[in-house]
């Protein structure tokens, strides 16, 4: 638990206590020693402090350098910014979406990207 950073978690603690990034990481802690699957998590930094982001984006970069691809959904600028490549699905959200409207590095989605999600990155960058 330590690694995943939840060390501040109490033994029997009620799941429904945690956040979903917590949760996730509760999940995530058997697999840390294995290599070569793929992880899916689905925002997995909701409802956490800017250190625990951090904490987690460890996590997942040495999941990556077992050996492991990591596939983040994510709104979280400082997220995004970290990945290795970017999939950027709008051009809006529920009925206005679906559509694939940029791929490439967080860099070429700031420099040339034309998309909401490029502005918000943009500002992130910035500040």
């Amino acid at each position: 638990m330590v690694e995943v950073g939840l060390s501040y978690l109490s033994l029997g603690q009620p799941l429904s206590t945690l956040s979903g990034g917590e949760r996730q990481r509760v999940k995530l802690a058997k697999y840390l020693d294995q290599k070569d699957n793929i992880y899916v998590l689905d925002e997995p930094t909701t409802g956490l402090h800017a250190s625990d982001i951090k904490k987690v984006m460890e996590l997942l970069d040495g999941f990556v350098k077992r050996g492991n691809t990591v596939i983040v959904i994510e709104h979280n600028m400082d997220v995004v910014k970290l990945a290795d490549y970017v999939i950027d699905i709008g051009p809006d959200g529920g009925s206005m979406g679906g559509e694939i409207v940029f791929t490439g590095t967080p860099q070429e989605m700031a420099d040339h990207a034309d998309t909401i999600t490029a502005k918000y990155l943009r500002k992130s960058l910035e500040g």
